[in-house]
């Protein structure tokens, strides 16, 4: 793992204590650590080494764990945040709401499936149609129950699903992120939850030791989950007008001179009204959606049953899997090319793993099972039972498979049901690119927060405009669902055909699954997956184009915002500047020090940022209390508010300078104004300097006495992992809450007593909380990237022009870390890459 961390090898000297004794110490690299002794708070439960024992971690002489460790593992140590699971009647309410926000794309594709299927292959017989009907029936059963019911919904991350879950499930495991800035303390978050390959699977350890050794693949990796998160963004695109435009269409045949045109500006009216309205958030809204689905569900299944016995019943012979070999053998080529209608049955798929987080895989699993599944199958037959008395009526067959008398009731559930199937795709990409933006894949956007009760409902406005500006262009061009099915289905399998890569992946390094049900998964399912690709491929010329632009515009995007992102971060770290120089230049810093807190925004999480020198050599005074905050995210879905913030000091303690990481979920939202953020970290500063207390008083008294060990014993007994001993030096800087519930904290030294007592504590609280009452400062600086000189034509090409042209046109800074703007001092600098 040596390299794959950057590590603060500069001294940290402590100053002397206020009480007048020495505690001189020194902070080192892990050159001067003992690599034969693990150490035992990273030990698993069973014994065994945990992820990261064998890295190189600072260190303290004596021997000491690093101060982001321990204040990472107090808090995680004290709290547990496991999900319960819920009974039957609630999962089943869950399971209820799914179908609101899960199905609607996927229970809307009855609108066009069969016309897109027969404009392909002409109906010469009912074997045509039974045909046509199996392979619709049997590409449901496989892909989405089969593949996402029963494996894929299962690789989720801490409940939450996606092509970015997968990603982050992925990182954990193993070090093939592409921002270099991973902690040994984020690791000991609660909602972390990371069970590593065992040593006795060779395989696993193999696979994850080769993919954290070879650039290669990570950056193919990295390439997969970003070509997913584009194909997720261009059926943002897509499902609007293709569902919208088939709910429409059913009035041409039932009210005279209702041509194509008609259909084109009602669609367009009706986008524009579904995009105007997304500033206002679907939690209003969205108690209204799973009752229309479920209606609209109980309709097809109605229908179809209907149908089935009215027209034809004998369709129940398309369950004999021999009629897709028939209607292969009959048609050819012509069944080939129908494979890119026969995948629009199955188009949403992927949101029952995407939006995994609002709901639970037994209420994914139990919705999709008995209600999607069985309504989705009465509907195909019984269309295609109507198709075998009315073969020319495929075009339009939904609607003209309608009894007349509930055409309206019908047209109107379909037409909320497109909509609401817009609603979720729509929602799901503002989610995809928050995502994508938390994991420096995407240039920073404005982010509006539509709930204070729902955290993932967001509104991402300039996202929302281009979605609507390409839909409507996407309608006026095309003005045909068979045109536009067919650069949708691209989309659908490139998004499916990415999700099976990634969780034969967690299979194998993960799940430690064996290697032959691994490679049964990959090649059973791709197979199907890719014989759906090269049939939707063919279609490039007939729209199918249109996918792979928006999917190659949104890629070079990405991974160019992540290609400078990271080459940025490695010159900050490549100019740090050492500790020996702020020793150097004393605890004034060569200036005027005046009471105030200044809080320095930068992306190291160790080190002094080259920029602090820039402030020193422009301004002509300096905050009497600085502190260097890293906004930071982490490979996890949440985290916890209590462990929000790490902190450790930054020279000897005259100097008053402190470095804070404030770390959040890529599903975390920032919905905290500055004065809040102040307020927390203030709060937690305070908690920190009370820990640091502590950890000195026991330096001083040197061995504890035998009464400390036991009420510590007794007080964290339940807390340490196997083999943890009491006179471990992390002990003391828990809670001491802890202790203060024994009932026996007469029995600690005075150094242990109220900060009263504490000179030295005391002092510097006051100290903070005057620089506090001051006001507080943003120190900035705005970095300007540019290639080195020496460098090949393609870096400068992304670097000078590409990457900077998205720097120049994102979100700025200030209004992207919610940094007041009167309050705010900025300084230039020029990082070369």
């Amino acid at each position: 793992m040596k390299g794959d961390r950057i590590e603060e090898s500069s001294t940290r000297l402590l100053g002397r204590s206020s009480s007048g004794g020495s505690s001189e110490s020194r902070w080192v690299d892990g050159s001067e650590v003992n690599w034969d002794e693990v150490p035992v708070w990273s030990r698993r439960d069973d014994g065994r080494e945990g992820y990261g024992s064998v890295r190189r971690r600072l260190a303290k002489l004596p021997k000491r764990v690093d101060s982001f460790d321990v204040e990472a593992m107090e808090i995680a140590g004290t709290h547990a945040h496991h999900s319960k699971a819920l009974s039957f009647w609630p999962t089943l309410a869950l399971s209820f709401k799914t179908l609101g926000v899960v199905y609607g794309d996927m229970g809307t594709s009855p609108l066009y499936v069969f016309a897109d299927v027969f404009s392909k292959v002409p109906i010469g017989s009912d074997d045509d149609v039974l045909g046509a009907l199996s392979l619709v029936m049997y590409t449901i059963a496989i892909i989405p129950l089969a593949k996402y019911v029963f494996i894929v919904l299962k690789a989720n991350d801490n409940g939450e699903g996606g092509t970015f879950a997968l990603y982050s499930l992925i990182c954990r495991y193993a070090n093939v992120s592409m921002l270099p800035n991973r902690q040994q303390a984020d690791e000991y978050i609660s909602s972390f939850k990371l069970k590593l390959p065992t040593p006795e699977l060779e395989r696993a350890l193999k696979i994850k030791d080769t993919l954290e050794k070879t650039s290669f693949l990570k950056n193919l990796i990295l390439v997969l989950v970003l070509v997913g998160a584009s194909m997720i963004i261009g059926d943002g695109i897509l499902t609007p007008a293709i569902s919208v435009m088939s709910a429409i269409s059913g009035l041409q045949d039932q009210i005279n001179g209702f041509g194509t045109g008609e259909v084109v500006g009602i669609s367009i009216v009706v986008l524009i009204a579904l995009f105007s309205i997304q500033r206002f958030g679907t939690g209003k809204v969205g108690f209204l959606f799973a009752p229309i689905l479920a209606l609209w569900f109980f309709s097809l299944g109605s229908i179809g049953l209907y149908n089935i016995i009215k027209y034809d019943i004998t369709v129940l012979r398309a369950f004999n899997p021999a009629y897709i070999y028939f209607f292969f053998k009959r048609n050819s080529k012509a069944a080939w090319s129908s494979l890119g209608g026969c995948v629009l049955c199955i188009t949403g798929a992927e949101a029952m793993f995407a939006d995994l987080g609002h709901f639970s895989v037994p209420a994914i699993q139990i919705a999709f099972t008995c209600v999607v599944f069985p309504c989705l199958l009465l509907a195909y037959m019984g269309q295609a039972a109507f198709l075998t008395k009315n073969p020319s009526s495929y075009s339009s067959v939904f609607y003209k498979s309608v009894p007349e008398s509930l055409f309206w009731p019908v047209f109107v559930i379909a037409t909320l049901a497109a909509m609401i199937a817009s609603q979720a795709m729509i929602s799901a990409t503002f989610s995809c690119i928050k995502q994508s933006m938390a994991l420096g894949c995407f240039p920073r956007l404005k982010i509006i927060h539509t709930s204070r009760k729902f955290m993932g409902q967001i509104y991402i406005p300039v996202v929302n405009w281009f979605l609507m500006i390409m839909c409507i262009v996407v309608v006026s061009i095309f003005q045909s669902t068979t045109d536009i099915a067919n650069a949708y289905g691209i989309a659908e399998v490139g998004v499916m055909m990415v999700s099976t890569i990634l969780v034969t992946l967690v299979m194998v390094l993960i799940w430690q699954t064996n290697l032959l049900l691994a490679l049964c998964f990959c090649l059973g399912f791709g197979s199907v997956e890719l014989i759906y690709m090269s049939s939707v491929l063919s279609k490039i010329f007939e729209g199918g184009w249109l996918p792979l632009a928006f999917a190659t515009l949104f890629l070079s995007v990405m991974y160019t915002w992540n290609y400078g992102s990271v080459l940025k971060y490695r010159s900050e770290v490549r100019e740090k500047v050492s500790v020996d120089t702020m020793l150097e230049l004393g605890s004034n810093l060569g200036t005027v020090r005046v009471p105030g807190v200044g809080l320095l925004y930068n992306e190291l999480v160790q080190g002094i940022p080259s920029i602090f020198l820039q402030f020193l050599l422009n301004l002509p005074a300096l905050h009497s209390t600085i502190v260097f905050v890293c906004i930071k995210y982490v490979p996890i879905p949440v985290v916890p508010q209590e462990e929000r913030f790490l902190f450790r000091r930054v020279c000897p303690k005259d100097y008053h300078i402190f470095r804070c990481v404030a770390r959040y979920g890529y599903k975390d939202v920032r919905k905290e104004d500055h004065q809040a953020f102040e307020q927390l970290l203030i709060e937690s500063l305070e908690k920190f300097l009370r820990r640091e207390a502590l950890e000195t008083a026991l330096e001083l008294e040197g061995n504890l006495t035998d009464e400390l060990d036991s009420v510590s014993a007794n007080a964290r007994e339940s807390d340490l992992p196997v083999g943890t001993g009491a006179d471990e030096l992390r002990i003391p800087l828990m809670h001491d809450q802890k202790l203060e519930e024994t009932g026996t904290s007469s029995a600690l030294p005075s150094s242990y007593m109220s900060s009263d007592e504490d000179p030295g504590l005391e002092y510097e609280l006051s100290a903070l909380r005057e620089a506090t009452e001051s006001g507080f400062t943003y120190l900035l600086g705005h970095g300007d990237v540019r290639a080195k000189k020496n460098s090949f034509f393609f870096k400068k090409l992304m670097i000078n022009y590409f990457y900077t042209f998205l720097r120049n046109n994102c979100r700025g800074g200030t209004a992207n870390m919610r940094v007041p703007h009167t309050n705010i001092i900025q300084v230039g600098m020029t990082y070369m890459v």
